[in-house]
């Protein structure tokens, strides 16, 4: 009885030390795991908008490419450019994601603190016009007449389209009515509401529209403007000194994204960076990852070129959004982007 009760006793005590081993091991993990969390660096993102057309950059996220790289990433999307902008110059954002655009006016305007562009995403248009209506044999000829819902004035995408207008012969005061009064992101349900013969839309509004045979997407303005560099990422001139190592990290975690979407087929991209867009189906999304990457939406490198941002300028001058061309040496640095590419 009593070898019996020992031997209990003995089991008893080898599984509370297995017990306690394991909750030890346990504690450890979880302490590494605080330590590590400490490890990684805040950065918050302010994004333009949150679509499926900044794909590389949803893919760092997704594979932990800018933890990687020791960065705590908080992606916040600001709804518009003017808002991003904002939210860098103030402090709010460390980084903004936005057309370039919004950093010559901002130096234009005089700021002793401007923002610097170091990397570009995307080097097509990334919005689509849809028709109320499907159109077969569409010409922009049919946009004469008609009402359509465009973008902010002095936006990228409003002066990309009127670009493609003018390229077309097409007057954009005289021979359309744009509607340049509805919030960014809001243009697609004013259209489901029975705003307008056409809009301009991003994905996923464009095929959502689609789905609902609300409309049809009948031209790519990213392929009717051509090789345009349409968003960047930047932060003010300040942040870059004094955090060069940082931005140099978040530059080599958004190159890992680039490599991926350039060695990888639009099915695998979408299951990727499918849980950022949980409202939309795994078809839909690699339906808008096939034409954004059909047509060579992202660039290979993340260096901005010089003939890039002179090409940037002149479609602002085309548009009348520019007095006075800025010096590309100071709105752009290539020292982080050619870095990350090597």
């Amino acid at each position: 009885m009593k070898k019996k009760l020992l031997s209990a006793l003995l089991v008893a005590a080898l599984a509370a030390s297995v017990l306690a081993g394991c909750a030890k091991e346990e504690t450890g993990s979880s302490e590494s795991d605080k330590k590590e969390e400490t490890r990684l660096t805040k950065v918050t993102l302010n994004e333009v908008a949150h679509s499926i057309f900044y794909a590389p950059m949803y893919v760092a996220v997704e594979e932990d490419y800018f933890k990687d790289e020791g960065i705590d990433l908080e992606l916040v999307t600001g709804f518009g450019a003017d808002k991003t902008m904002t939210a860098v110059l103030s402090g709010q954002a460390d980084i903004g994601f936005m057309g370039s655009e919004s950093s010559i006016y901002t130096y234009n305007e005089g700021a002793k603190d401007y923002v610097v562009n170091f990397a570009q995403l995307t080097q097509r248009a990334g919005n689509f016009l849809v028709s109320r209506e499907p159109i077969e044999d569409f010409s922009w000829e049919d946009l004469k007449g008609k009402t359509v819902l465009g973008g902010r004035k002095g936006g990228m995408p409003e002066m990309v389209f009127e670009y493609i207008l003018k390229q077309n012969d097409i007057d954009p005061e005289k021979d359309v009515m744009i509607n340049q009064n509805i919030d960014f992101g809001s243009t697609a349900a004013a259209f489901s509401g029975g705003q307008g013969d056409f809009t301009v839309e991003f994905e996923p509004g464009a095929t959502t529209l689609e789905a609902a045979g609300k409309g049809y997407v009948v031209a790519s303005l990213g392929k009717e403007s051509g090789y345009v560099p349409y968003t960047a990422f930047s932060a003010k001139k300040s942040y870059l000194e004094e955090h060069p190592d940082l931005i140099q990290s978040f530059t080599d975690a958004l190159q890992k994204g680039m490599d991926y979407v350039n060695t990888h087929t639009p099915e695998e991209i979408a299951k990727v960076i499918q849980p950022q867009f949980k409202e939309n189906d795994l078809e839909t999304i690699t339906m808008i990852v096939s034409r954004y990457y059909e047509q060579k939406t992202w660039k290979e490198d993340l260096i901005f070129n010089q003939d890039s941002f002179e090409l940037l300028q002149d479609i602002l001058e085309d548009a009348g959004e520019l007095d006075s061309r800025t010096p590309y040496e100071d709105l752009v640095t290539t020292e982080f982007a050619k870095k990350a590419a090597k």
